[in-house]
């Protein structure tokens, strides 16, 4: 490592000011009681019949209220006689295990005692149909066996590929509810054409399951639920593709279009399928998805604890942490490429000793002639863009825009004694 400090010992890193980026935000004071409202529709509950199983597809991403609406229709199941139990809904994560999965539902406050429901988790799945294009559509035996199936998610952009349905309902269904197996089916030829298979496999499976109905949930850019909405299987993939528009408008961003360094605090599973939105960072796992800030250069520092040494999506990034690697279960982040196919998200990027050096690594490297006029930008997460920190090279322009407020005068980042942020 010595080699490497003495190549980055005198690259500055600016003084920076902390900023706080404005975005509409608009949310349900009481999101449990819109649901529960939504439950009493035509086409709702009122198709859960006494003494009927009904499975409850719940998934792996950081929902916000996640467990509150879970709770909320297993209680409505009851209500109506019938049998609730909980089915991990999430392709290949929490490790392709049933106890990996069981675990991830436990991360999010979905635990048997707190849901008063039974969770089922198994990775066998069922053969019922195939596309003409030949892939296998599974399901997740469990599921497939229940009287009733009710699916949970929010609705959003997909972070690798574009279409008129990307995240949400349909993507649960074909993805999701088809475990390990289906989400490898659905992979199988690449994102190039997801944005076909995707809708494709879940119509199969609206037409062969018993899936009643999908509860759809909108955020806003402060990760809080803006809209519930309970759709009857029917008119699950119509009212989707109005609902993702919606989302996209309200997606958060960071508000400057050029960053020659984007420092990312944490990335994990809970954050992103890809550990960190590439709708917010730019940097895409593949060429069929777009949008976001020109960044030259991309540091992430640690992985959050929910995702369980998942660190899929450092290797989008150029720079991290020993510390980051050391919590790496290279198993759980493998399965992730191996299923999707797309590996280079799994690969390590350039390691370096701690915070400081990873930091200057990416300014030294960002291809600017002036390193003191580094434009850098660093983010908890791409699901927390409220406040965030600027270089002091972007405060003109910040200053200008009528959504940033300037929260602090310059400041030098301080690190402790084993070279880590403070």
């Amino acid at each position: 490592m010595s080699v490497l400090r003495e190549l980055l010992k005198d690259i500055p890193i600016p003084k920076m000011v902390r900023i706080r980026q404005k975005f509409d935000a608009s949310k349900l004071d009481n999101p449990a009681e819109v649901l529960a409202e939504e439950l009493r529709k035509p086409g709702a509950i009122d198709q859960i019949k006494p003494g009927q199983q009904v499975a409850v597809a719940v998934g792996s991403r950081g929902v916000a209220n996640i467990a509150l609406f879970t709770k909320t229709v297993i209680d409505a199941i009851k209500a109506a006689g019938a049998v609730p139990f909980i089915v991990p809904c999430m392709g290949s994560h929490g490790g392709a295990t049933a106890a990996g999965q069981r675990e991830v539902l436990h991360h999010l406050g979905v635990t048997e005692e707190a849901m008063g429901a039974e969770i089922r988790s198994s990775m066998e799945v069922v053969q019922i149909d195939q596309l003409p294009n030949g892939l296998p559509v599974y399901v997740d035996k469990i599921a497939s066996q229940a009287d009733a199936i009710v699916v949970i998610n929010r609705v959003k952009p997909h972070t690798a590929f574009r279409g008129p349905i990307e995240s949400g309902i349909m993507k649960m269904i074909a993805i999701g509810l088809g475990k390990q197996k289906g989400a490898e089916a659905c992979h199988q030829l690449g994102f190039k054409y997801m944005a076909e298979n995707v809708p494709a496999m879940a119509r199969i499976m609206l037409e062969k399951l018993p899936i009643v109905f999908g509860v759809a949930l909108v955020e806003n850019a402060y990760d809080e639920t803006c809209m519930v909405e309970v759709l009857p299987a029917a008119q699950i993939e119509e009212r989707e593709k109005q609902l993702l528009e919606i989302a996209k408008s309200r997606l958060p961003k960071i508000l400057f279009d050029q960053i020659d360094v984007l420092v990312i605090d944490y990335i994990g599973k809970n954050i992103s399928g890809d550990g960190m939105d590439p709708n917010v960072t730019g940097r895409y796992p593949t060429p069929y998805a777009h949008g976001g800030p020109d960044v030259s250069k991309m540091v992430v520092l640690d992985l959050t604890p929910e995702t369980k040494g998942n660190a899929n999506g450092v290797g989008t990034a150029d720079f991290t942490t020993q510390r980051l690697v050391d919590k790496t279960d290279l198993a759980a982040t493998y399965a992730n490429g191996l299923t999707s196919t797309v590996c280079a998200p799994t690969k390590i990027a350039t390691t370096l000793e701690n915070d400081l050096y990873a930091i200057k690594a990416a300014v030294k490297t960002c291809n600017i002639l002036d390193y003191t006029t580094c434009r850098l930008v660093r983010i908890q997460d791409t699901l927390h863009l409220g406040e965030i920190e600027i270089s002091v090279n972007l405060l003109g322009e910040a200053r200008k825009h009528p959504d940033i407020d300037i929260l602090t005068e310059p400041y030098e980042w301080q690190f402790n004694s084993e070279g880590n942020l403070i």
